[in-house]
């Protein structure tokens, strides 16, 4: 795929604002790499956007773990468990997703979008439980939920953060922050599966994922410090993060309604 020099550098531009969401909410990179591929670098192929967006998105969430995992954000248990079983779901996913048209797939990712945001908004007051651990009787329901997102992340081709959030959150009961610096683990492996399958069917542009993750590494650093800040007032995190939801999705929604009516 051949794309102009503006077009790099806007690629390098979008990946800071990528790198600094993945770094304040863990989640939320994704659902900006794909509109941001497509309406701001302008990539025209929407299954290149997304296979290229995975991987970027995945090289970024890795960046950002470590930055948490030093301020000791990472509950590693249950973040193993919960990618274990959502590798499998993404690459089943995947899959599928390739086979449906791109226009109608971003239309199906901005409506699943919406209803995360609301659903996360809603319980934007539970602060959760501090130490929470993995134990046999939470496990079933760990697993359960990390099937379901990974399945989601692939088919929709997204790390899957804004899904893996809640997800941790709610299958464990763990604080808002302990499920941001927890889904960076599962992220990295959701996205590096998502692409690894894009790639083999040639959807990803490497010189532009390149320059995205370049970008986004920068911007995390700021990210994950005002993640840290922000965790100190009750509810705002969660709140920004469903707010960034809800906004994303109306106007990827608007773009591609026609693929549908």
């Amino acid at each position: 795929m051949f794309l102009e020099p503006i077009q790099y550098i806007l690629g390098a531009l979008s990946g800071s604002l990528v790198g600094f969401t993945l770094g304040l909410f863990g989640g939320g990179g994704s659902i900006l790499a794909v509109p941001l591929m497509v309406y701001v670098v302008g990539v025209p192929v929407a299954h290149m956007a997304i296979g290229t967006s995975a991987f970027a998105v995945a090289a970024n969430a890795a960046s950002n773990l470590v930055a948490h995992a030093r301020r000791g954000n990472v509950l590693w248990r249950c973040a193993i468990i919960y990618t274990i079983a959502g590798v499998a779901g993404a690459f089943v996913g995947s899959t599928l997703g390739k086979a449906m048209d791109g226009d109608k797939l971003l239309f199906l990712f901005a409506m699943l979008m919406l209803v995360v945001g609301v659903l996360m908004f809603r319980g934007r007051g539970d602060l959760g439980t501090p130490g929470v651990a993995c134990n046999r009787e939470k496990v079933p329901k760990v697993l359960g939920f990390g099937a379901l997102t990974g399945a989601l992340s692939g088919f929709f081709g997204i790390g899957g953060g804004f899904l893996i959030v809640p997800g941790l959150v709610a299958s464990t009961g763990m604080p808002m922050l302990s499920a941001i610096g927890s889904s960076l683990v599962a992220v990295t492996a959701f996205g590096l599966t998502t692409a690894i399958s894009y790639a083999f069917s040639g959807f990803v542009d490497w010189p532009l994922a390149a320059v995205f993750i370049g970008g986004g590494v920068l911007g995390g650093l700021v990210g994950t410090r005002v993640a840290g800040l922000l965790s100190e007032r009750k509810g705002v995190l969660k709140s920004a993060f469903a707010g960034l939801v809800i906004v994303v999705a109306i106007y990827m929604a608007a773009r591609t309604v026609g693929a549908f009516f």
